[in-house]
């Protein structure tokens, strides 16, 4: 006799009690970018309804998210001046590290999570120290762990290294615990691919690198197993969370990284799948919310318990609906 699986999908009801799968708003963890300046909250061109912000309109931000019942932010800075070792990166007065304060003072059970990293700060765009027209990696990690520092040092509750330099959580593991930090968290980017959906983010951090591009250190999309080694290592260095970036071309990585290991998985969704979902809901071909919290819950499904979401703020709310 056949099987009738069909009794359970007869309706809603049914299907949300057997539903496998269930997004929470806990879930998210919502990118957001504080620039220099007064009174700026500046739309940007390729992430509709995603703003940069100064610090005098954060509390805005701020309300909203805690609102939509999103706990997590993760922060990135656009300073005023850049240079060829991105000293506004591990300023102590640098545009993160003022506005982690702010954020603590207004919501201090919000988490922060800082994006560490040089490439917004460097003059030539790229994610490390250049020497002899290369990114040295060695002379690179002395200054991720002290970026990783001084976001410490100024409140936020984990880093995120995103470089993808080898040996980077070490360092900054190294130079947290001789602080006296820790208990302070560090989520890897552990795989993270040379992707061409990383195109509007590059306009939102202004982070496009001045010569040459990333493959040397962001890893080939066509690889798999050594996404394994490298979230291997950063678990042995220190890593307490690990992430793999993007999310949604990426979903056999989270699987697999799901599989093997036992720390949290995150996942980034990054800017291009967000103005993917974005262009095609304003030329009315797709429903942006059932297409936006499908995609949310392939990822969610294919492993990662943390999801990096543009859509963190909508989805929130969608889901109490």
């Amino acid at each position: 006799m056949f099987r009738r699986h069909r009794r359970l999908r007869e309706n809603q009801t049914i299907r949300s009690i057997v539903r496998e799968t269930v997004l929470n708003a806990q879930d998210f963890i919502y990118p957001m970018f504080v620039v220099e300046g007064q009174n700026i909250k500046r739309e940007i061109r390729s992430l509709p309804n995603n703003f940069h912000w100064s610090l005098d309109r954060i509390p805005e931000l701020i309300e909203d998210v805690t609102a939509a019942g999103v706990k997590g932010i993760m922060i990135f800075g656009l300073p005023d001046h850049k240079d060829e070792v991105g000293h506004s990166a591990y300023d102590e007065n640098g545009i993160v590290q003022r506005a982690i304060g702010v954020i603590k003072k207004l919501a201090p059970e919000l988490w922060v999570i800082t994006d560490v990293c040089m490439c917004e700060y460097t003059s030539h765009g790229h994610c490390g120290i250049i020497v002899d027209q290369r990114v040295d990696n060695d002379e690179t990690l002395k200054y991720i762990a002290q970026t990783a520092l001084s976001h410490v040092k100024a409140g936020a509750d984990m880093v995120a290294p995103s470089d993808m330099m080898d040996g980077r959580v070490e360092a900054i593991r190294k130079i947290l615990d001789e602080n006296g930090y820790k208990d302070v968290g560090i989520m890897a980017y552990s795989a993270k691919y040379s992707s061409a959906f990383y195109g509007p983010f590059r306009e939102a951090a202004d982070s496009t690198p001045q010569f040459g591009d990333r493959k040397s250190y962001q890893m080939d999309p066509a690889n798999i197993r050594e996404a394994m080694l490298e979230i291997e290592d950063d678990i042995n260095e220190g890593a307490d969370i690990i992430m793999v970036k993007p999310a949604l071309s990426y979903l056999d990585v989270i699987r697999w990284a799901r599989d093997k290991f036992n720390h949290p998985v995150a996942a980034y969704s990054v800017s291009g799948e967000f103005a993917m979902v974005k262009a095609a809901a304003s030329l009315g071909l797709i429903d942006e919310k059932a297409i936006a919290l499908e995609m949310l819950t392939s990822i969610k499904r294919a492993g990662a318990d943390i999801i990096i979401t543009y859509y963190a703020m909508d989805a929130a709310r969608w889901i109490k609906e």
